[in-house]
């Protein structure tokens, strides 16, 4: 027991509460919406009083930007530092942001951010700015510093990085929005795994044919 009565059990508890916190507003945004979840909801799931969470969140739009802080952007910063350390092909490079793409988002309660961002970005725009910067921004700088390696290496036509980066993106944003919002009233279940295999087929080699070699 430590000298103030407080034992180390209890410090790692307190340490790790905002990382708690965080975890329980990911399950109620991801479940209830943005503008439905209370904070009540947040500090009960999470097992605290509401006056514990506003010890570590101020308010609502704090948190959120905190579970995107958390969820988020460690899977971008990887991607960042396979990025900067590569010495692969293009090819084996967005290959592995799809991947990374894969496994971290489409799928899991992750994929629940992107359609609450857009359903709710008029109501909130700080928070849509905060997602626009820190993730949404952020991903498209990565493939576009991608092609722009890929060109300066011979491996990727000449085109705008910055044009054809958001395209590129575009497919798995639908993924997404697919998956949380559209697919339970619709006819066709996509497999997740199965788009992206389809997906970087065509990113990576696109939808015709190539013309036969001519004889002689």
């Amino acid at each position: 027991m430590a000298r103030d009565g407080t034992s180390p059990k209890w410090r790692r508890r307190k340490e790790a509460r905002p990382a708690e916190i965080v975890d329980a507003a990911l399950d109620a945004f991801a479940e209830r919406g943005f503008a439905a979840t209370r904070l009540e909801d947040v500090a009960e799931r999470a097992g605290i009083s509401k006056g514990t969470l506003y010890l570590y969140f101020r308010s609502k739009e704090e948190l959120f930007k905190a579970v995107i802080q958390q969820a988020m952007v460690p899977n971008l910063a990887l991607a960042e530092e396979r990025l900067a350390i590569s010495t692969g092909t293009t090819r084996e490079l967005l290959l592995e942001v799809v991947g990374g793409f894969l496994g971290s988002v489409a799928g899991a309660k992750l994929s629940a951010i992107p359609k609450l961002i857009i359903g709710e970005a008029n109501n909130f725009p700080e928070v849509a700015e905060f997602y626009t910067r820190e993730v949404a921004g952020r991903g498209m700088r990565i493939i576009a510093a991608i092609l722009k390696r890929g060109m300066d290496r011979g491996e990727v036509r000449p085109l705008d990085p910055s044009l054809a980066a958001p395209i590129i993106a575009g497919p798995l944003l639908l993924l997404v929005l697919w998956k949380n919002v559209l697919e339970p009233y619709a006819k066709q279940t996509i497999d997740a795994e199965e788009y992206m295999r389809t997906y970087a087929d065509i990113l990576l080699n696109g939808v015709l044919q190539r013309p036969a070699p001519k004889e002689g």
